[in-house]
């Protein structure tokens, strides 16, 4: 039998059409080898809180991606990282507003409050097995000025942003406190999933994790 390459890696592939989520992974090295998306409704059920919401969220998307990859040779054997952000205060799940004023409320919710930000987490194995986690980070916003406001609307980075704004852009100038994960805010928790891949047998640099 002949040996692998010494640069051979398994596929790698992200369920998840964000940009967000991709330039995170490119930020630490990985090149997904495809995007497999998934259309979902991402409403939560009744009475679904927001950490059991985040996690059925992200295993539905993995497990789309997994039957899409079953059906194609080129990607068959490869990981699947699959994520979902909810933002909520307390236990009332804000929305990934497409409409301003569903921004502008999620705003005023937020302002001088603290709220808290889970990402599920699903890798699925070459193997087929369900590697699962929900990263809580707790970020505190300071008091938002009518004007803050405004011009954050004015932005359009809100659209379709967990809670409405995004940290890693304006609205990181509205952040008094995080205590977790940045990354995970932003949409994918690059420790875990570092340790998930390199814990099912992904060629990564462990060394990235020590530095941590």
């Amino acid at each position: 039998m002949a040996a692998e390459p010494k640069d051979w890696r398994p596929k790698l592939i992200l369920a998840s059409a964000s940009p967000r989520r991709l330039a995170l992974l490119q930020q630490i090295g990985i090149e997904p080898d495809a995007l497999l998306p998934s259309d979902l409704d991402e409403s939560p059920l009744k009475g679904e809180r927001p950490k059991a919401l985040a996690r059925r969220l992200a295993r539905e998307k993995a497990e789309r991606a997994l039957g899409v990859l079953r059906t194609r040779d080129e990607l068959k054997g490869g990981f699947i990282v699959a994520a979902d952000t909810v933002v909520a205060r307390g236990s009332r799940i804000l929305p990934k507003p497409e409409h301003v004023d569903e921004a502008a409320q999620c705003l005023r919710l937020l302002s001088g409050r603290g709220h808290r930000v889970y990402t599920g987490l699903c890798v699925v194995t070459p193997k087929e097995g369900f590697r699962e986690r929900v990263v809580e980070t707790r970020v505190a916003f300071k008091h938002l000025s009518r004007s803050d406001i405004e011009a954050y609307l004015a932005s359009g980075e809100w659209r379709g942003k967990a809670g409405g704004y995004a940290v890693q852009g304006r609205a990181a100038a509205f952040v008094t406190k995080l205590v977790g994960s940045y990354s995970s805010v932003v949409g994918l928790p690059l420790y875990e999933v570092m340790a998930l891949l390199g814990g099912e047998g992904y060629p990564i640099h462990m060394s990235w994790l020590n530095s941590l």
